[in-house]
Protein backbone atom coordinates (compact mmCIF):
# COMPACT_ATOMS: atom_id res chain seq x y z
CA UNK A 1 0.00 0.00 0.00
CA UNK A 2 3.23 2.20 -0.49
CA UNK A 3 2.26 3.55 -3.63
CA UNK A 4 -0.51 5.97 -4.86
CA UNK A 5 -3.63 3.24 -5.82
CA UNK A 6 -6.66 6.08 -5.82
CA UNK A 7 -8.76 7.07 -8.60
CA UNK A 8 -7.92 9.94 -10.51
CA UNK A 9 -11.22 11.52 -10.14
CA UNK A 10 -13.30 11.48 -7.15
CA UNK A 11 -15.33 8.56 -5.78
CA UNK A 12 -18.95 8.62 -5.11
CA UNK A 13 -21.34 5.92 -2.73
CA UNK A 14 -24.72 6.90 -3.83
CA UNK A 15 -27.72 6.23 -1.96
CA UNK A 16 -26.00 5.14 1.26
CA UNK A 17 -28.88 3.30 3.54
CA UNK A 18 -27.35 4.69 6.43
CA UNK A 19 -24.61 7.26 6.77
CA UNK A 20 -23.27 7.83 10.19
CA UNK A 21 -21.81 11.40 9.17
CA UNK A 22 -20.67 14.78 11.14
CA UNK A 23 -22.72 17.27 12.31
CA UNK A 24 -19.71 20.36 12.08
CA UNK A 25 -21.85 22.87 13.90
CA UNK A 26 -22.67 20.33 16.67
CA UNK A 27 -19.17 18.61 16.61
CA UNK A 28 -20.86 15.32 16.98
CA UNK A 29 -22.17 12.14 15.08
CA UNK A 30 -25.94 12.08 13.11
CA UNK A 31 -27.82 9.34 11.44
CA UNK A 32 -28.39 10.57 7.64
CA UNK A 33 -30.66 8.06 5.32
CA UNK A 34 -30.18 7.56 1.56
CA UNK A 35 -27.10 9.65 1.54
CA UNK A 36 -24.57 10.43 -0.81
CA UNK A 37 -20.76 10.33 0.02
CA UNK A 38 -17.50 11.73 -2.06
CA UNK A 39 -14.05 11.61 -1.60
CA UNK A 40 -11.12 12.38 -3.36
CA UNK A 41 -7.08 12.58 -3.24
CA UNK A 42 -7.72 11.38 0.45
CA UNK A 43 -10.41 13.84 1.80
CA UNK A 44 -14.66 13.67 1.89
CA UNK A 45 -15.59 15.99 -0.81
CA UNK A 46 -18.85 17.60 -1.13
CA UNK A 47 -21.18 15.41 -3.41
CA UNK A 48 -23.28 17.99 -4.47
CA UNK A 49 -20.26 20.30 -5.74
CA UNK A 50 -19.32 17.48 -8.26
CA UNK A 51 -20.02 17.74 -11.61
CA UNK A 52 -20.40 14.27 -13.68
CA UNK A 53 -16.63 14.69 -15.63
CA UNK A 54 -15.46 14.95 -11.54
CA UNK A 55 -16.63 11.18 -10.68
CA UNK A 56 -14.33 8.66 -11.75
CA UNK A 57 -16.35 5.65 -9.90
CA UNK A 58 -19.35 5.42 -8.87
CA UNK A 59 -20.68 2.89 -5.96
CA UNK A 60 -23.78 1.53 -4.88
CA UNK A 61 -25.13 2.31 -1.45
CA UNK A 62 -27.89 0.54 -1.07
CA UNK A 63 -27.45 -2.13 1.78
CA UNK A 64 -24.94 -0.55 3.05
CA UNK A 65 -24.48 1.04 6.18
CA UNK A 66 -21.09 3.36 6.05
CA UNK A 67 -19.38 4.82 9.23
CA UNK A 68 -16.11 6.45 10.15
CA UNK A 69 -12.96 4.44 10.45
CA UNK A 70 -12.25 3.75 14.56
CA UNK A 71 -9.22 5.45 15.65
CA UNK A 72 -7.33 3.16 18.40
CA UNK A 73 -5.28 5.60 20.63
CA UNK A 74 -3.09 2.39 22.54
CA UNK A 75 -2.24 -1.28 21.19
CA UNK A 76 0.52 -3.29 21.44
CA UNK A 77 0.57 -5.26 17.92
CA UNK A 78 4.65 -5.88 18.19
CA UNK A 79 3.74 -8.27 20.84
CA UNK A 80 0.61 -9.18 22.39
CA UNK A 81 -0.63 -11.26 19.46
CA UNK A 82 1.39 -14.05 20.27
CA UNK A 83 0.44 -14.40 23.45
CA UNK A 84 -3.63 -15.80 22.68
CA UNK A 85 -4.52 -19.09 24.45
CA UNK A 86 -1.97 -18.42 27.31
CA UNK A 87 -2.70 -15.51 29.76
CA UNK A 88 -6.68 -14.97 29.59
CA UNK A 89 -6.57 -17.00 32.60
CA UNK A 90 -3.76 -15.88 35.00
CA UNK A 91 -3.29 -13.34 37.09
CA UNK A 92 -1.41 -13.02 40.51
CA UNK A 93 -3.90 -12.90 43.50
CA UNK A 94 -1.21 -11.41 46.17
CA UNK A 95 -0.27 -8.89 43.29
CA UNK A 96 -4.02 -7.01 42.91
CA UNK A 97 -5.05 -9.72 40.17
CA UNK A 98 -2.47 -8.33 37.77
CA UNK A 99 -0.60 -10.00 35.74
CA UNK A 100 1.78 -7.79 34.91
CA UNK A 101 4.29 -8.33 37.17
CA UNK A 102 4.82 -11.79 36.99
CA UNK A 103 3.83 -13.24 33.95
CA UNK A 104 4.29 -10.17 31.59
CA UNK A 105 8.44 -10.79 31.15
CA UNK A 106 8.05 -14.72 30.52
CA UNK A 107 7.46 -14.66 27.16
CA UNK A 108 10.60 -13.58 24.80
CA UNK A 109 10.41 -13.16 21.03
CA UNK A 110 12.37 -13.26 18.18
CA UNK A 111 12.72 -10.09 15.01
CA UNK A 112 10.95 -12.49 13.05
CA UNK A 113 8.17 -13.21 15.75
CA UNK A 114 7.63 -9.72 16.48
CA UNK A 115 7.00 -9.02 12.36
CA UNK A 116 4.78 -11.36 11.96
CA UNK A 117 2.76 -10.60 15.19
CA UNK A 118 2.15 -7.06 14.06
CA UNK A 119 1.06 -8.00 10.58
CA UNK A 120 -1.19 -10.00 12.35
CA UNK A 121 -2.80 -8.01 14.78
CA UNK A 122 -2.78 -5.16 12.07
CA UNK A 123 -4.98 -7.05 9.98
CA UNK A 124 -7.26 -8.10 12.92
CA UNK A 125 -7.70 -4.65 13.56
CA UNK A 126 -8.31 -2.86 9.67
CA UNK A 127 -10.73 -6.06 9.22
CA UNK A 128 -12.76 -4.42 12.77
CA UNK A 129 -13.13 -1.11 10.98
CA UNK A 130 -10.23 0.41 12.69
CA UNK A 131 -7.87 3.26 10.32
CA UNK A 132 -5.74 4.69 12.92
CA UNK A 133 -3.29 2.99 15.37
CA UNK A 134 -1.15 4.50 18.06
CA UNK A 135 1.01 1.15 18.16
CA UNK A 136 3.09 1.17 21.12
CA UNK A 137 6.00 -0.95 20.51
CA UNK A 138 9.80 -2.01 21.16
CA UNK A 139 11.37 -0.35 18.20
CA UNK A 140 12.66 -2.92 15.69
CA UNK A 141 13.98 -3.12 12.16
CA UNK A 142 11.46 -2.66 9.77
CA UNK A 143 9.20 -1.75 12.35
CA UNK A 144 8.17 1.78 10.33
CA UNK A 145 7.81 0.29 6.80
CA UNK A 146 5.39 -2.40 8.01
CA UNK A 147 3.40 0.25 9.50
CA UNK A 148 3.97 2.09 6.26
CA UNK A 149 2.88 -1.26 3.90
CA UNK A 150 -0.24 -2.34 6.40
CA UNK A 151 -2.07 1.19 4.59
CA UNK A 152 -3.46 2.32 8.11
CA UNK A 153 -3.03 5.82 9.51
CA UNK A 154 -0.37 5.01 12.38
CA UNK A 155 1.70 6.44 15.33
CA UNK A 156 4.24 5.25 15.98
CA UNK A 157 5.16 4.74 19.88
CA UNK A 158 7.76 3.46 20.82
CA UNK A 159 8.73 2.85 24.44
CA UNK A 160 11.66 3.53 26.71
CA UNK A 161 12.27 3.33 30.57
CA UNK A 162 15.08 3.89 33.18
CA UNK A 163 13.94 0.10 34.53
CA UNK A 164 11.64 -2.68 34.88
CA UNK A 165 10.15 -4.53 37.66
CA UNK A 166 10.68 -8.11 38.97
CA UNK A 167 8.94 -10.32 41.55
CA UNK A 168 11.73 -12.87 43.09
CA UNK A 169 8.62 -14.47 45.13
CA UNK A 170 5.10 -14.01 43.45
CA UNK A 171 3.95 -11.33 45.84
CA UNK A 172 6.38 -8.41 46.10
CA UNK A 173 7.26 -6.42 43.45
CA UNK A 174 11.16 -5.08 43.13
CA UNK A 175 12.64 -2.78 40.66
CA UNK A 176 15.87 -3.18 38.70
CA UNK A 177 17.10 0.50 37.25
CA UNK A 178 19.64 0.94 34.67
CA UNK A 179 22.48 3.31 34.30
CA UNK A 180 21.66 6.76 33.38
CA UNK A 181 23.78 6.32 30.04
CA UNK A 182 21.75 2.76 29.11
CA UNK A 183 18.43 4.78 30.15
CA UNK A 184 19.79 7.64 27.87
CA UNK A 185 20.45 5.62 25.06
CA UNK A 186 16.86 3.46 24.74
CA UNK A 187 14.78 7.02 24.73
CA UNK A 188 17.29 8.47 21.74
CA UNK A 189 16.81 5.51 19.82
CA UNK A 190 13.18 5.78 20.78
CA UNK A 191 13.42 9.24 19.21
CA UNK A 192 15.08 8.43 16.08
CA UNK A 193 12.07 5.85 15.63
CA UNK A 194 9.19 8.72 15.93
CA UNK A 195 11.23 10.81 13.57
CA UNK A 196 11.59 8.12 11.26
CA UNK A 197 7.96 8.14 11.13
CA UNK A 198 7.16 11.45 10.62
CA UNK A 199 9.75 11.92 7.66
CA UNK A 200 8.30 8.60 6.03
CA UNK A 201 7.15 9.22 2.79
CA UNK A 202 3.58 7.42 2.73
CA UNK A 203 2.44 10.83 4.91
CA UNK A 204 0.16 8.49 6.71
CA UNK A 205 2.41 8.01 9.68
CA UNK A 206 3.45 10.52 12.91
CA UNK A 207 4.58 9.54 16.33
CA UNK A 208 4.01 10.07 19.83
CA UNK A 209 6.62 9.88 22.88
CA UNK A 210 6.09 7.26 25.64
CA UNK A 211 7.89 7.20 28.68
CA UNK A 212 6.22 3.80 29.26
CA UNK A 213 5.20 3.17 32.56
CA UNK A 214 5.00 6.05 35.49
CA UNK A 215 6.79 3.49 37.90
CA UNK A 216 9.35 2.55 35.64
CA UNK A 217 10.25 6.20 34.82
CA UNK A 218 12.18 9.10 36.71
CA UNK A 219 11.13 12.37 37.02
CA UNK A 220 13.55 13.48 35.28
CA UNK A 221 12.85 11.15 32.09
CA UNK A 222 8.97 12.62 32.12
CA UNK A 223 10.73 15.90 31.93
CA UNK A 224 12.75 15.09 28.81
CA UNK A 225 10.11 13.30 27.34
CA UNK A 226 7.44 16.12 27.46
CA UNK A 227 10.37 18.77 26.14
CA UNK A 228 10.88 16.01 23.35
CA UNK A 229 7.41 16.21 22.27
CA UNK A 230 6.85 19.37 22.39
CA UNK A 231 9.90 20.18 20.25
CA UNK A 232 8.19 18.18 17.78
CA UNK A 233 4.41 19.37 18.39
CA UNK A 234 3.74 15.66 19.27
CA UNK A 235 1.45 14.13 21.86
CA UNK A 236 2.73 12.42 25.21
CA UNK A 237 1.40 8.97 26.48
CA UNK A 238 2.39 6.68 29.19
CA UNK A 239 0.78 3.62 30.85
CA UNK A 240 -0.76 5.32 34.75
CA UNK A 241 -3.18 4.43 37.77
CA UNK A 242 -2.94 0.70 35.93
CA UNK A 243 -2.86 -1.25 39.06
CA UNK A 244 -3.12 -1.04 42.91
CA UNK A 245 0.84 -2.31 42.66
CA UNK A 246 1.55 0.62 41.08
CA UNK A 247 -0.83 2.46 42.81
CA UNK A 248 1.22 2.08 46.34
CA UNK A 249 4.14 1.83 44.76
CA UNK A 250 3.71 5.98 43.41
CA UNK A 251 2.13 6.72 46.76
CA UNK A 252 5.89 4.94 48.99
CA UNK A 253 7.88 7.07 46.67
CA UNK A 254 5.97 10.49 46.42
CA UNK A 255 3.37 10.21 49.09
CA UNK A 256 0.16 10.77 46.52
CA UNK A 257 -1.66 8.78 44.06
CA UNK A 258 -0.34 7.93 40.26
CA UNK A 259 -2.91 11.00 38.64
CA UNK A 260 -1.22 13.39 41.70
CA UNK A 261 2.22 12.80 40.57
CA UNK A 262 2.15 13.43 36.84
CA UNK A 263 -0.04 16.91 37.88
CA UNK A 264 2.83 17.89 40.19
CA UNK A 265 5.52 16.89 37.80
CA UNK A 266 3.41 19.43 35.09
CA UNK A 267 2.86 16.48 32.74
CA UNK A 268 -0.76 16.56 33.01
CA UNK A 269 -2.54 18.51 30.13
CA UNK A 270 -4.19 18.31 26.56
CA UNK A 271 -0.79 16.86 25.05
CA UNK A 272 -1.05 14.17 27.34
CA UNK A 273 -2.61 10.90 26.98
CA UNK A 274 -3.29 8.59 30.42
CA UNK A 275 -2.84 4.74 29.01
CA UNK A 276 -5.52 2.91 31.38
CA UNK A 277 -5.98 5.37 34.46
CA UNK A 278 -8.49 2.76 36.08
CA UNK A 279 -7.08 3.38 39.60
CA UNK A 280 -8.07 6.86 40.00
CA UNK A 281 -8.39 7.90 44.13
CA UNK A 282 -12.26 7.55 43.88
CA UNK A 283 -11.97 3.87 42.39
CA UNK A 284 -12.85 1.74 45.78
CA UNK A 285 -10.01 -0.88 45.67
CA UNK A 286 -7.32 1.86 46.57
CA UNK A 287 -8.98 3.16 49.68
CA UNK A 288 -8.19 7.06 49.44
CA UNK A 289 -9.58 9.34 51.62
CA UNK A 290 -9.71 12.03 48.88
CA UNK A 291 -11.32 12.47 45.45
CA UNK A 292 -9.65 14.65 43.20
CA UNK A 293 -7.76 12.60 40.51
CA UNK A 294 -10.88 12.78 38.43
CA UNK A 295 -11.60 16.53 38.36
CA UNK A 296 -7.65 17.48 37.79
CA UNK A 297 -8.00 15.13 34.54
CA UNK A 298 -11.01 17.09 33.59
CA UNK A 299 -9.49 20.19 34.30
CA UNK A 300 -6.29 19.94 32.48
CA UNK A 301 -7.45 18.97 29.46
CA UNK A 302 -5.91 15.14 29.95
CA UNK A 303 -7.03 12.13 27.78
CA UNK A 304 -7.52 8.54 28.70
CA UNK A 305 -7.01 5.85 26.52
CA UNK A 306 -9.75 3.05 27.81
CA UNK A 307 -8.41 -0.48 26.93
CA UNK A 308 -11.43 -2.58 28.59
CA UNK A 309 -11.20 -5.90 27.73
CA UNK A 310 -7.47 -6.77 28.75
CA UNK A 311 -8.68 -5.69 32.43
CA UNK A 312 -12.27 -7.19 31.81
CA UNK A 313 -10.11 -10.62 31.80
CA UNK A 314 -8.28 -9.95 35.32
CA UNK A 315 -12.15 -8.57 36.81
CA UNK A 316 -10.56 -5.09 37.00
CA UNK A 317 -12.66 -2.68 35.20
CA UNK A 318 -12.49 1.58 34.71
CA UNK A 319 -15.05 3.32 37.30
CA UNK A 320 -16.85 4.14 34.91
CA UNK A 321 -16.58 5.14 31.13
CA UNK A 322 -19.64 7.42 31.48
CA UNK A 323 -18.70 8.87 34.75
CA UNK A 324 -15.11 9.80 32.97
CA UNK A 325 -17.20 11.35 30.40
CA UNK A 326 -19.68 13.25 32.36
CA UNK A 327 -16.90 14.69 34.43
CA UNK A 328 -15.55 16.02 31.11
CA UNK A 329 -12.83 13.93 30.44
CA UNK A 330 -12.18 12.84 26.89
CA UNK A 331 -11.85 8.99 26.06
CA UNK A 332 -10.28 7.71 23.62
CA UNK A 333 -10.73 3.34 23.09
CA UNK A 334 -7.26 1.61 22.86
CA UNK A 335 -7.24 -2.56 22.06
CA UNK A 336 -4.25 -2.76 24.22
CA UNK A 337 -3.77 -6.68 23.48
CA UNK A 338 -5.63 -9.31 22.07
CA UNK A 339 -8.17 -9.49 20.42
CA UNK A 340 -7.23 -7.10 18.30
CA UNK A 341 -10.57 -6.52 17.20
CA UNK A 342 -11.95 -3.01 17.56
CA UNK A 343 -15.51 -4.02 17.87
CA UNK A 344 -15.07 -6.53 19.99
CA UNK A 345 -13.41 -3.97 22.84
CA UNK A 346 -16.49 -1.75 22.59
CA UNK A 347 -18.97 -4.04 22.98
CA UNK A 348 -16.93 -5.40 26.38
CA UNK A 349 -16.42 -1.55 27.45
CA UNK A 350 -20.14 -0.78 27.20
CA UNK A 351 -20.94 -4.36 29.63
CA UNK A 352 -18.63 -3.99 31.52
CA UNK A 353 -19.34 -0.29 32.45
CA UNK A 354 -22.85 -1.27 33.27
CA UNK A 355 -21.74 -3.92 35.30
CA UNK A 356 -19.59 -1.92 37.46
CA UNK A 357 -22.05 1.03 37.33
CA UNK A 358 -24.83 -1.53 38.23
CA UNK A 359 -26.71 1.06 35.60
CA UNK A 360 -27.30 0.24 32.37
CA UNK A 361 -26.59 3.86 31.14
CA UNK A 362 -22.96 3.64 32.75
CA UNK A 363 -22.23 3.26 28.81
CA UNK A 364 -24.62 3.34 25.48
CA UNK A 365 -23.67 2.69 21.82
CA UNK A 366 -23.44 6.44 21.05
CA UNK A 367 -21.07 7.61 23.74
CA UNK A 368 -18.92 4.26 23.16
CA UNK A 369 -19.08 5.41 19.08
CA UNK A 370 -17.84 9.29 20.26
CA UNK A 371 -14.95 7.63 22.38
CA UNK A 372 -13.99 5.63 19.26
CA UNK A 373 -13.61 8.10 17.06
CA UNK A 374 -14.26 11.67 17.81
CA UNK A 375 -12.46 10.78 21.04
CA UNK A 376 -9.55 8.68 19.84
CA UNK A 377 -9.15 11.93 16.98
CA UNK A 378 -9.41 14.62 19.65
CA UNK A 379 -6.88 12.67 21.81
CA UNK A 380 -4.72 12.98 18.95
CA UNK A 381 -4.88 16.41 18.50
CA UNK A 382 -7.16 15.93 15.14
CA UNK A 383 -10.13 17.21 14.00
CA UNK A 384 -9.74 15.88 10.46
CA UNK A 385 -10.54 11.53 11.45
CA UNK A 386 -13.03 10.30 13.28
CA UNK A 387 -15.54 11.82 11.29
CA UNK A 388 -16.95 11.91 7.82
CA UNK A 389 -17.54 15.46 6.73
CA UNK A 390 -15.91 17.65 3.75
CA UNK A 391 -12.67 18.29 4.37
CA UNK A 392 -12.18 15.42 6.81
CA UNK A 393 -9.49 12.21 5.62
CA UNK A 394 -11.12 9.82 3.91
CA UNK A 395 -11.38 6.92 6.14
CA UNK A 396 -14.16 4.73 6.70
CA UNK A 397 -15.85 1.21 6.47
CA UNK A 398 -18.64 -0.38 5.22
CA UNK A 399 -20.92 -3.02 6.83
CA UNK A 400 -23.18 -5.27 4.86
CA UNK A 401 -26.44 -4.95 5.96
CA UNK A 402 -27.80 -7.87 4.75
CA UNK A 403 -25.15 -10.36 6.72
CA UNK A 404 -27.54 -12.07 8.31
CA UNK A 405 -26.11 -10.90 12.07
CA UNK A 406 -27.43 -7.18 11.26
CA UNK A 407 -31.20 -8.20 10.31
CA UNK A 408 -33.56 -7.19 11.06
CA UNK A 409 -32.54 -4.04 10.20
CA UNK A 410 -33.98 -0.82 12.68
CA UNK A 411 -30.78 0.84 14.17
CA UNK A 412 -27.61 -1.00 13.10
CA UNK A 413 -25.19 1.16 14.86
CA UNK A 414 -26.55 -1.26 18.02
CA UNK A 415 -26.82 -4.24 15.67
CA UNK A 416 -22.83 -3.76 15.04
CA UNK A 417 -21.83 -3.52 18.19
CA UNK A 418 -24.32 -5.68 20.58
CA UNK A 419 -25.03 -8.44 17.66
CA UNK A 420 -22.59 -8.62 14.17
CA UNK A 421 -19.70 -7.58 15.59
CA UNK A 422 -16.60 -7.56 12.74
CA UNK A 423 -18.20 -10.32 10.71
CA UNK A 424 -20.48 -7.28 9.02
CA UNK A 425 -17.97 -5.12 7.88
CA UNK A 426 -16.78 -5.63 4.36
CA UNK A 427 -14.66 -2.85 3.04
CA UNK A 428 -12.47 -0.32 4.79
CA UNK A 429 -10.58 2.72 3.16
CA UNK A 430 -7.75 4.84 4.87
CA UNK A 431 -6.46 7.91 2.81
CA UNK A 432 -9.02 7.40 0.29
CA UNK A 433 -6.84 3.89 -0.55
CA UNK A 434 -9.02 0.78 0.38
CA UNK A 435 -7.44 -1.40 2.39
CA UNK A 436 -9.63 -4.55 2.95
CA UNK A 437 -12.06 -5.92 0.89
CA UNK A 438 -14.82 -7.97 0.66
CA UNK A 439 -14.03 -8.66 5.18
CA UNK A 440 -10.18 -9.63 3.83
CA UNK A 441 -7.47 -7.60 4.44
CA UNK A 442 -5.01 -6.41 1.30
CA UNK A 443 -1.73 -5.44 2.85
CA UNK A 444 -0.07 -8.66 3.94
CA UNK A 445 -0.43 -12.54 3.78
CA UNK A 446 -2.44 -13.53 6.91
CA UNK A 447 -1.85 -16.97 6.35
CA UNK A 448 1.90 -17.06 5.87
CA UNK A 449 2.13 -14.02 8.94
CA UNK A 450 0.04 -16.80 11.11
CA UNK A 451 2.32 -19.21 10.33
CA UNK A 452 4.97 -17.21 11.58
CA UNK A 453 3.38 -16.14 14.34
CA UNK A 454 2.59 -19.88 15.78
CA UNK A 455 6.40 -21.03 15.04
CA UNK A 456 7.18 -17.71 17.14
CA UNK A 457 5.07 -18.82 20.01
CA UNK A 458 6.28 -22.30 19.31
CA UNK A 459 9.33 -21.10 20.80
CA UNK A 460 8.50 -18.27 23.14
CA UNK A 461 6.46 -21.27 24.84
CA UNK A 462 9.28 -23.30 25.32
CA UNK A 463 11.49 -21.18 27.09
CA UNK A 464 8.94 -19.44 29.38
CA UNK A 465 10.39 -21.65 32.47
CA UNK A 466 13.92 -20.08 32.07
CA UNK A 467 12.35 -16.05 32.91
CA UNK A 468 10.11 -17.43 35.32
CA UNK A 469 10.90 -16.82 39.63
CA UNK A 470 10.19 -19.95 40.17
CA UNK A 471 11.16 -21.93 37.24
CA UNK A 472 8.14 -22.95 36.21
CA UNK A 473 7.38 -23.88 32.88
CA UNK A 474 3.98 -23.12 30.51
CA UNK A 475 1.78 -25.99 31.67
CA UNK A 476 2.55 -25.23 34.93
CA UNK A 477 1.72 -21.74 35.11
CA UNK A 478 -1.39 -22.14 32.17
CA UNK A 479 -2.59 -25.43 31.92
CA UNK A 480 -4.85 -25.83 28.89
CA UNK A 481 -8.65 -25.42 29.75
CA UNK A 482 -9.06 -29.27 29.16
Amino acid sequence: MTTDDRAPGATLIRGIDWLLAHDAGADRHVMRRGADLAFRDGVFVDPAALAPADIAQEIDGRDLMVMPGFVDIHAHPGFETMLKGLTEEVASRALGLSSLYEYLFLFDTTHEGMVAATQVALTELMQSGMTTICDLSTPHEGWIDTLAASGLRAYATPMFRDGRWYTKNGHEVLYQWDTAAQADARMAAALAEVDAAIAHPSGRLSGMICPAQIDTCTEGRFRDAQAEARARGLKLQTHAAQSTVEFREIVRRHGCTPIGWLEKMGILGPDTIVGHGIFLDHNPRVDWPETRDLAAMAASGTSLAHCPTVFARRGISLQTLGGYQRAGVEVGIGTDTYPHNFVDEMRTGIYVARVAGQDVRAAEASAMIHAATIGGARALGRDDIGRIRPGARADFFTVDLRHPSMRPVHDPVRSLIFSAGERAIRDVWVDGRQVVRAGRGLAFDLEDALGRLEAAQRASVAQVAKYDWAGRDVDTLMPRAF
